[in-house]
């Protein structure tokens, strides 16, 4: 199997006439992407504080711009009004490819660091336009019939974000695309079980309607929160299989750069066992908080170079 890293990695340095008279200006959009990331993705921003410099800032831009895009469809309860502020990322990405200058890219610090990072690493644009149509279908549709369909959804948001990373960090490998296939579903269905809560606020089921109707589950039990045996059987099979994506990704040999950009795996298996601990009660307000020894875990795997 033919295995190829670029270690010349560039260092991520934005397009200008003079770098050092907007260096302020640069400096302050991608602390915004990085500020975007602490707040609504605050894991993800943890491990991204340790990959190298290289990487770290070019990650920030691409997590931030997954961050707005995920959070239209928690930021209104009106289809239209979603449907337009999605609109707008697809039309600042048209602007991004059809080779504009920056000037002519929305004044957004998000799409003013995309342009930046799509255009030094030439990143693929279909990957950056399914973070945005993966949302859009699901504001349309509202639900999963399948555990398929939940596992589509997750390459397609969070899967694609890790195939982002790694061509950032110019991994071209079979295995280590087959990691992030198989880490970014376990991470989203993982997101989905955590926000089970926040789906009820809006009205919105988004665990698959088949493992539901296999254990006898209506949607207005999920949206009371009512905590049943059979409503603890229909957690158990959906974190076993964001479990087996996990045990599937770590036993891939992939190359060692990559481990830096897996770190978010920590997370996920943290989140499980504390899953697991309550005996499968995603209704348990204990799981609403995150993990005190997370940084320190990412922090110990960072140095063993392990995820």
């Amino acid at each position: 199997m033919f295995c190829r890293v670029r270690n010349n990695h560039k260092i991520y340095v934005p397009f200008s006439k003079s770098v050092t008279q907007k260096t302020t200006s640069n400096e302050n959009s991608l602390q915004y992407c990085a500020n975007i990331v602490r707040q609504h993705d605050y894991e993800n921003y943890l491990a991204t504080l340790l990959m190298t410099k290289a990487l770290r800032s070019p990650t920030f831009v691409i997590r931030a711009f997954n961050a707005e895009v995920a959070r239209v469809q928690d930021q209104t309860t009106d289809p239209q009004t979603a449907a337009m502020r999605l609109q707008f990322w697809n039309d600042a990405v048209n602007s991004i490819y059809q080779n504009k200058h920056l000037s002519n890219i929305p004044a957004n610090p998000i799409t003013q660091e995309l342009y930046k990072v799509c255009l030094s690493y030439k990143l693929q644009r279909r990957y950056i336009e399914r973070l945005i149509s993966s949302r859009s279908s699901l504001l349309k549709t509202k639900y999963f019939k399948t555990m398929e369909d939940l596992e589509k959804y997750t390459e397609n948001t969070v899967s694609t974000i890790y195939y982002l990373i790694l061509g950032i960090a110019g991994v071209t490998n079979v295995h280590a695309d087959h990691a992030a296939s198989h880490l970014g579903k376990a991470q989203g269905i993982a997101n989905i079980l955590r926000s089970v809560h926040v789906s009820n606020y809006h009205k919105s089921i988004l665990l698959p309607m088949d493992i539901l109707m296999k254990n006898k589950i209506s949607q207005e039990s999920v949206l009371r929160g009512n905590d049943n045996e059979n409503m603890r059987n229909v957690i158990f099979e959906v974190a076993s299989r964001a479990n087996s994506h996990l045990e599937k990704a770590r036993s891939i040999d992939v190359p060692k750069i990559t481990n830096q950009i897996f770190l978010p795996a920590i997370a996920v298996d943290k989140y499980l066992t504390k899953l697991q601990n309550a005996n499968f009660n995603v209704f348990d307000k204990r799981l609403l908080y995150g993990s005190p020894t997370l940084p320190l875990s990412l922090y110990y795997k960072r140095l063993l170079n392990k995820y």
